[in-house]
């Protein structure tokens, strides 16, 4: 270990694409593969429809850093307790994963990605089977805002459904202090890039500028949401839907106590703490500390919710972290794994997340009509970030249009 820096534990970055831990191998099989622009395409085509394009539903990667990997996206969606790849072409459906030369760039650069494939899908389908077009985390915003625009620009893209799968319509959260982290390595480094990227900008409720040191809506993210309001917000034409990895009665993660700490680290880093975000202003959300060369800040937040415990599909952020330092040869005190990463009420459109009211609320006890969707389901129980769940996946297969 350097005597004049700290270790580079950077070298990680948090994925919002499906990725259960798998229960069970699984072979990729023969598809084709369509290069878009800035992203490509895995075709697998439905049992009967003789390698042709017949039904297609087009399913868009999440967020993280980098090329797209198809094939970890397709053990994500094949490899836990439901396959979802192999159902929909059971019945039938022409399936493309479709992938993203960078997963963090600009979600409206992502969308040419969506908007090609869309296209080409429409012309080269055999019949006049309407389209299915959705994602998984960030890819379904991708996908609402492709659908979207194409409709201002009266191209048909001939989508009857559209559908997100733990997408953060109102905002993901990662802890400011984990985000104010990835700056304090004394490196350039992987997970600071995502941190910092255009995608993480525009998809986070708040975000750490290492420049200022602010905690703020990125103005990255105002202006996406203004090019999504400029195409009408959502697409018109298809039925919406939308499903929630979280619980939709108002019950989060009781065990994530706010003000707790989360994650303590000893060794390199000595006296890092990052701690459950709580209620009200000047609240401590991380202390960081560097020996080399010598620094310590306190990351505090004004006016948060309880955010980390509340309902919504988790990731384990303080696990993957945890995981890095003690690969560089950390002591770890790693007392949540997981917090909420997108709030049910994000994933299904209903209220915002800037409030502890709206954060918690019983979704059950809404109107339907309150939300920005058709029609929405939220898990039964608390499930990982964009996991394939029988629950979830069972009643998205049964509202695919004839």
């Amino acid at each position: 270990m350097s005597d004049t820096t700290e270790p580079d534990v950077g070298s990680f970055s948090l994925s919002g694409h499906p990725a259960a831990e798998p229960v069970r191998s699984v072979e990729v099989p023969e598809h084709a593969e369509w290069t878009l622009p800035n992203g490509f395409a895995w075709v697998f085509p439905g049992e009967g429809n003789n390698g042709g394009l017949v039904r297609p539903v087009i399913m868009a990667d999440g967020f993280s850093l980098g090329r797209s990997e198809l094939d970890t996206l397709y053990q994500g969606l094949e490899g836990g307790d439901f396959a979802l790849v192999s159902e929909l072409r059971r019945r039938g459906r022409d399936v493309i994963l479709l992938g993203f030369d960078e997963r963090s760039a600009s979600i409206l650069d992502n969308a040419e990605a969506a908007t090609a494939a869309i296209l080409r899908a429409v012309a080269e389908q055999m019949g006049d089977a309407p389209l299915v077009v959705g994602g998984f985390s960030m890819g379904g915003i991708v996908t609402r805002y492709a659908l979207a625009r194409l409709e201002t620009q009266r191209m048909d893209h001939r989508t009857a459904l559209y559908f997100s799968y733990d997408s953060p319509h109102r905002g993901a959260s990662i802890p400011v202090g984990v985000q104010a982290f990835s700056y304090f390595i004394p490196f350039a480094n992987a997970f600071a890039k995502q941190m910092d990227s255009p995608a993480a900008r525009q998809m986070l409720w708040r975000h750490y500028d290492p420049e200022t040191g602010r905690i703020e809506v990125a103005p990255e993210r105002t202006e996406f949401l203004a090019a999504l309001e400029r195409v009408g917000g959502w697409p018109r034409i298809p039925r919406t839907l939308a499903v929630a990895n979280g619980r939709a009665d108002g019950v989060g993660l009781p065990e994530v106590t706010p003000g707790d700490i989360a994650l303590k680290i000893d060794r390199i880093y000595p006296g890092t703490t990052f701690y459950t975000q709580a209620e009200g202003n000047g609240v401590t959300a991380a202390q960081l500390n560097r020996r080399f060369p010598k620094a310590e800040r306190t990351i505090t937040t004004n006016g948060f919710p309880e955010v980390d415990g509340a309902p919504g599909g988790t990731l384990h952020t303080y696990k993957i972290l945890a995981d890095a330092m003690k690969k560089a040869g950390a002591k770890v005190d790693l007392r949540h794994a997981s917090v909420c990463f997108v709030p049910s009420v994000s994933a299904v459109a209903i209220r915002d997340v800037e409030k502890q009211d709206d954060l918690y609320v019983n979704i059950d006890k809404l109107e339907v009509e309150e939300s920005e969707v058709d029609e929405f389901l939220c898990s039964s129980t608390t499930t990982g970030h964009t996991v394939m769940t029988e629950e979830l996946c069972t009643w998205l297969l049964e509202r695919l249009p004839d």
